[in-house]
């Protein structure tokens, strides 16, 4: 991970956390500074993260990799932002399923997720006003996808969050995601974009769930034996691009479909054009990866 401005586009796209959305138990309070529990500094692991993402969508969550003789630093920072921003703790060590979500290399490791969404922020230990300046960019970002919730501050028992609600379309699909009706999710996005064609969460809502849907049950391993044993299926490239984006490998997913393209007659065309639009959504215009594809499709469509 680097450290790059942010911006609404730098929340998609970047891991994959789909396997961690099925309820668990909830992450726990760490110790604040003295001993006493903190409410806005929490301890989590592989098995409590979709409660992290929950949170995430009332206040904005940095996440801290530690381990390997280092130990978390961000508390007292943190603490600072009066519960404006909650910091999840995760020992990269034992958690192996965050590790690879994260795409975690070394420790320390700094990422946040806002509205359920990862946002990469920084390896290494930064100076605090370095640190400062990186999570005021984070609060900056949650304010433009309507994340400005918070938590009580202070020392104590962990309470529920202040929440700012959703636009009811967004929490009722935020909830059918949760019990894994990713077709009821679908149908809330519909709704909200009929209503407002211009909801670009929505849009992007919409083709993120809708990708959950495609892989829901498929079997990884026959989806590319399937793709692999007939190179102008189109369906069976589509499925195994959908694969590569929930795996973050966009270019390739991109360049399996863009070099399938010019083989294809009027329909398939059609369906590939429609699902690189898809992608385009989930990993947002100002990718640079996203530049690169659109170029080369409109250079094949004109």
């Amino acid at each position: 991970m680097t450290n790059v401005p942010l911006s609404p586009a730098s929340m998609r796209g970047a891991v994959d956390l789909s396997s961690l959305v099925n309820p668990r138990p909830a992450p726990t309070a760490a110790a604040a500074p003295g001993g006493s529990s903190s409410t806005v500094v929490l301890s989590a692991d592989d098995a409590s993260f979709s409660q992290v993402l929950e949170l995430s969508n009332t206040v904005p969550v940095v996440v801290e990799f530690y381990g390997q003789g280092v130990e978390p630093a961000l508390g007292p920072l943190v603490e600072q932002y009066a519960g404006r921003i909650v910091l999840a703790t995760v020992d990269g060590t034992s958690n192996p399923q965050l590790v690879q979500a994260f795409q975690v290399t070394q420790l320390p490791t700094v990422a946040a997720v806002v509205g359920g969404r990862p946002v990469q922020l920084y390896v290494g230990t930064y100076p605090d006003a370095d640190a400062r300046k990186v999570l005021d960019q984070v609060l900056e970002l949650a304010a433009q996808n309507n994340v400005t919730g918070s938590v009580p501050a202070g020392d104590g028992p962990e309470t529920a969050p202040v929440e700012e609600p959703l636009p009811p379309h967004h929490q009722e699909a935020f909830d059918a995601i949760a019990a894994g009706d990713y077709a009821g999710a679908i149908a809330e996005y519909k709704t909200a974009i009929a209503q407002n064609p211009r909801d670009a969460l929505a849009v992007a809502g919409l083709a993120q769930v809708s990708l959950l849907h495609r892989l829901d049950g498929a079997s990884l391993d026959e989806i590319r034996s399937a793709a692999a044993a007939d190179p102008g299926d189109v369906e069976a490239q589509l499925a195994v691009a959908d694969l590569d984006v929930s795996g973050g490998h966009l270019e390739d997913a991109f360049d399996r479909l863009l070099s399938l393209f010019p083989t294809l007659d009027s329909e398939g065309k059609t369906a590939v054009r429609t699902r690189l639009l898809d992608y385009f959504e989930i990993a947002g215009a100002d990718d640079g990866r996203v530049v690169a594809a659109r170029r080369r499709l409109t250079g094949l469509l004109y």
